[in-house]
């Protein structure tokens, strides 16, 4: 137990966000499709979008959290390639399509199958869905993967982010939910709704999708 306070003291005073440790693969495996507009769903205070801009002529980036769409909102206020939207999943034009789409520890606030459907019908034929992911532990290999997590995730503070931290970042700040389904119950719902999309688990509490849609 003192180990694992210890631990918590070195995190909280030396915060990184393990969703923005996977922007860069997030980005490589996007850009692999067509790079006309993409859609991050969930985008906090807007660091996938700065990413995204890079490689998208428009880019549109909605979030449910009013204090994380002011932030992202302000950030981008100037560009004119992307749009910043404070609102639900559900709300969506469904009549719109992108050629790529992003969801950073997002799809576990939503009902499974039913999203994994909806995002499909989002995506250009010949699009890409990203998605980095937040399961419930429930297998030896979760917990074992965990483990390397709780014992890594100091280290990783300590070389990112040397100085101590008054308080966490912003996009650190953004509401959380526990994730209700297991690995296993995520690839069952990816295998139905979204054939040939490839699923695996990650370090620090994550997953990986990659799903691209059939041209």
């Amino acid at each position: 137990m003192r180990m694992l306070e210890q631990i918590d003291a070195i995190n909280r005073r030396h915060p990184w966000s393990h969703n923005d440790f996977y922007s860069p693969w997030i980005l490589r495996q996007a850009a692999q499709g067509p790079r006309y507009s993409a859609l991050d769903i969930g985008c906090g205070s807007g660091n996938l979008v700065a990413g995204l801009r890079a490689c998208f002529e428009h880019v549109t980036g909605i979030e449910p959290d009013h204090l994380m769409a002011r932030t992202a909102q302000s950030r981008f206020e100037t560009a004119e390639e992307i749009t910043i939207r404070q609102c639900d999943f559900d709300t969506l034009d469904w009549k719109q399509q992108f050629d790529a789409i992003t969801l950073v520890a997002v799809l576990h606030h939503l009902p499974l199958d039913e999203s994994l459907s909806k995002l499909k019908l989002l995506l250009r034929p010949g699009g890409r869905l990203v998605v980095i992911g937040c399961y419930r532990e429930a297998t030896l290999t979760d917990r074992l993967l965990s483990m390397i997590a709780l014992i890594t995730n100091p280290l990783f503070g300590v070389v990112k982010h040397w100085p101590i931290a008054a308080h966490p970042p912003v996009e650190m700040m953004a509401p959380t939910v526990m994730p209700r389904e297991m690995f296993a119950e995520i690839r069952r719902s990816v295998k139905l709704q979204l054939p040939g999309g490839r699923i695996r688990r990650r370090l620090f509490w994550r997953y990986s999708l990659v799903y691209t849609k059939p041209a």
